[in-house]
């Protein structure tokens, strides 16, 4: 995986790019679906894109294999011209196109996998930043509610949501960690499947992270979010688990030189090989037993889903 990260850390270090460039080099690596769509805003425009890569047995092909999504959430690659270059923010479409580059490369050379996978992120090069505390938040072109229109696709069965998360003081730890799983409102057990997957990739113990009743909430609420790695969950009936890019220090999300090729590729190589066991139905984010049993005793939490009242989905 780190040849794919560094070619794409590459692809994506660069004032022009935007989401055809990145659909060219995916392109180039084999056959895929990619749909590309730019999408304005009086803060910019930024690019979405889409890539569907079918599995044997995938919904696609008409058989009965889940589909994995893969997000890569972020404000921006870039925030030119206030920085130069790519910053932290990025680390998350940097991991999923990385992800999206094997994926295909395996299918070309004969290693298709049973599930479809879905990678969607978006490509700014230029976006806004904000005042956040403790450190200085990236901004987007487009609001959390337009992201969540273009990447959370109502195909995804369960969604890995992959987001710099170095911007805190209470995550200190440097690579990756996982969240618990959100699911309609509620914070479920943290899933043992992912937890193996997750020590096997890294080779250490696993490193997990405290989710609050604010993260899963919407953006626009007025509420303290630690960033919006959880926001797809707000827009899905899918469980969704946050798979944090970490630092032992904090790091503003705007800061140029603190992308880390080794973490990156990480969170992609952690995000491939839970698509590979979840599309032959080894890897379960969630008891669906435990979820019909917690809302049978406690009933429905989507209210958490909206901003008091408002559907998001």
């Amino acid at each position: 995986m780190l040849k794919q990260v560094l070619e794409v850390l590459d692809l994506l270090d660069d004032a022009t790019v935007n989401g055809k460039k990145v659909e060219a080099y995916l392109q180039g690596k084999g056959a895929a679906a990619i749909h590309v769509e730019t999408v304005s805003s009086p803060k910019g425009s930024t690019d979405f894109i889409q890539i569907k890569i079918p599995g044997k047995t995938g919904r696609t092909n008409g058989g009965q294999s889940p589909t994995l999504g893969i997000i890569g959430r972020l404000g921006g690659i870039g925030a030119r011209p206030e920085q130069i270059g790519f910053v932290s923010d990025g680390d998350g479409a940097a991991a999923a196109i990385a992800a999206a580059a094997k994926l295909i490369e395996m299918q070309a050379k004969g290693d298709t996998l049973d599930g479809d996978v879905i990678i969607a992120t978006h490509i700014c090069p230029d976006a806004p930043t904000r005042p956040h505390d403790p450190v200085p938040f990236m901004d987007s072109p487009t609001d959390i509610l337009t992201m969540n229109k273009y990447e959370v696709s109502p195909e995804m069965e369960a969604i890995l949501s992959i987001d710099t998360t170095k911007g805190n003081r209470v995550i200190n730890h440097k690579g990756i960690a996982i969240s618990p799983t959100v699911r309609e409102g509620y914070v479920l057990r943290i899933s043992e499947d992912l937890v193996e997957i997750l020590q096997t990739v890294t080779g250490q113990p696993a490193v997990t992270f405290a989710v609050t009743t604010q993260d899963i909430t919407p953006y626009g609420n007025g509420l303290y979010h630690i960033n919006s790695i959880l926001q797809p969950a707000v827009a899905t009936s899918a469980p969704v688990v946050g798979v944090a890019v970490t630092a032992a220090s904090t790091v503003p999300g705007c800061a140029t030189g603190a992308s880390h090729e080794v973490d990156i590729s990480l969170a992609a190589r952690f995000a491939v090989e839970t698509a590979k066991q979840y599309g032959r139905g080894k890897c379960s984010f969630h008891s669906e037993e435990e979820f019909a049993r917690i809302q049978e005793l406690y009933g429905s939490m989507k209210h958490l889903q909206t901003l008091g009242g408002v559907s998001q989905k």
